[in-house]
């Protein structure tokens, strides 16, 4: 009578190592089917279909047990083993219905590149969030290109740049390879960036840089001559070849006194090959500034694109002269320069709420001491469909409110004051 626990207890035992044997492959049949129907239609298996499936499985394994052990039919341990591998049937099944839910259905490369950058690299300032990328490694040579020159090398190595973190990685790249090509005239540039905010930079030096500047249809011609202080890129000249007046725009400018200061700040910098004595900088280094593009003036050559039928008639003159022409001047700061020399002002500010309360009954085309609203953006219904919400001129008939930007206008003091009275 007591033997009889004992070999239950056996026969329990060997029904759970039959069941977890003969239960691996109906539950790793149980979790494919579950997880390639979820996936690619979207319907869950049914658990009567996994349980039919499993000891259809299970028992081609159990008649094959069977002619082994013919008496494993009348034991308890088949029971204990069919339980078993029908909860291995039922849990694979789950674990692969749930894969094929969260596995999303189209995974391409465009979207691998969505992503973000991680939030320990993200600076706020203010409300808005900045990260700063910095290369990693070293700034490699593109192939096709010639090398990069040593010093275009290490200022990339050394460089810095502030940009949005709110935009995914492949933004961020595209951004970083433009403001290289605009700092430093690369003629190709490919930038990768982590999650880290680490980039890898591959480029190429400028080539066939003036080449670009100059505009279709025109040519480039370098003259000596007499370069006008402060003459820069960009600036449109005349060019007084003869009895003639050539128009043309500066490519680049070049005096004498720019060279020579060019060669002073050379001299002036130190070798870098000389060890020191040991010990540590007590200031940290600090960057030169950019330095200006603006040629100092003198006897230099000046580099002008012009027509092409004007090509001809520069080079044949010894001694052409340079004439910086006017772009003229901006109407708007003409404007704002007469209304202050006349003693009066122009504030912008936004009304607050003691504000609002001390214009109560004011129009706001009117105001005390002579002092005019020019214009108001609100964000009602009066401003749909205005040029970014702003109202201008009278016949606004109600009175500023609290929220409100506005425009006013008087004398120095009057808009002083009436803006303190109800700005925020």
């Amino acid at each position: 009578m007591q033997s009889l626990p004992v070999d239950l207890l056996i026969e329990v035992l060997l029904g759970l190592y039959l069941g977890l044997l003969t239960g691996i492959v109906p539950a790793f049949v149980a979790g494919s089917l579950g997880f390639l129907v979820r996936y690619f239609t979207g319907v869950t298996l049914p658990g009567f279909g996994v349980v039919v499936l499993a000891l259809s499985i299970a028992s081609v394994q159990g008649g094959l047990l069977g002619l082994v052990e013919p008496t494993i039919a009348q034991s308890p341990r088949l029971l204990v083993a069919v339980l078993i591998v029908l909860m291995l049937a039922l849990y694979a099944h789950s674990q692969g219905d749930k894969l094929g839910a969260e596995l999303p259905r189209r995974l391409s490369f465009t979207r691998l590149r969505q992503r973000t950058l991680s939030a320990d690299v993200v600076e706020l300032v203010g409300s808005v969030g900045q990260v700063t990328v910095r290369p990693t490694g070293e700034v490699r040579d593109m192939e096709g290109y010639p090398p990069l020159s040593p010093d275009l090398r290490e200022s990339l190595k050394a460089g810095s740049w502030q940009l949005p973190a709110d935009l995914p990685l492949s933004e961020l790249e595209a951004r970083l390879e433009e403001r290289l090509r605009t700092d430093h005239d690369l003629a190709d540039v490919d930038v990768a960036i982590d999650e880290q905010a680490r980039a890898t930079i591959v480029a190429a030096p400028p080539s066939g840089s003036l080449s670009r500047r100059v505009p279709a249809g025109q040519r480039a011609v370098s003259i000596a001559t007499l370069v006008p202080t402060g003459v820069d890129r960009g600036d449109e000249v005349t060019v007084r070849a003869g009895e003639r007046s050539i128009t043309g725009t500066v490519l680049s400018a070049r005096s004498d006194i720019d060279d020579e200061r060019a060669a002073a700040a050379a001299s002036d910098t130190p070798d870098e090959a000389v060890a020191t004595d040991g010990g540590e900088d007590t200031e940290p280094a600090i960057a030169d500034p950019k330095p200006n593009t603006s040629t100092a003036g003198g006897p230099g050559r000046v580099t002008v694109a012009v027509a092409r039928r004007d090509v001809k008639p520069i080079l044949e003159v010894e001694s052409p002269r340079l004439v910086v022409r006017s772009r003229g001047t901006s109407r708007e700061f003409e404007a704002l320069a007469l209304v202050k020399r006349e003693g009066y002002a122009i504030r912008r500010f936004t009304v607050g709420a003691t504000g609002a309360d001390e214009t109560a009954g004011l129009e706001t085309t009117e105001s005390p001491a002579n002092v005019t609203v020019l214009a108001v953006r609100r964000h009602g219904s009066e401003t749909s469909g205005r040029r970014h919400g702003w109202v201008f001129g009278p016949g606004i008939e109600r009175r500023l409110e609290a929220g409100d930007e506005a425009f006013v206008a008087g004398p120095d003091d009057a808009t002083e004051a009436f803006a303190e009275a109800i700005a925020r």
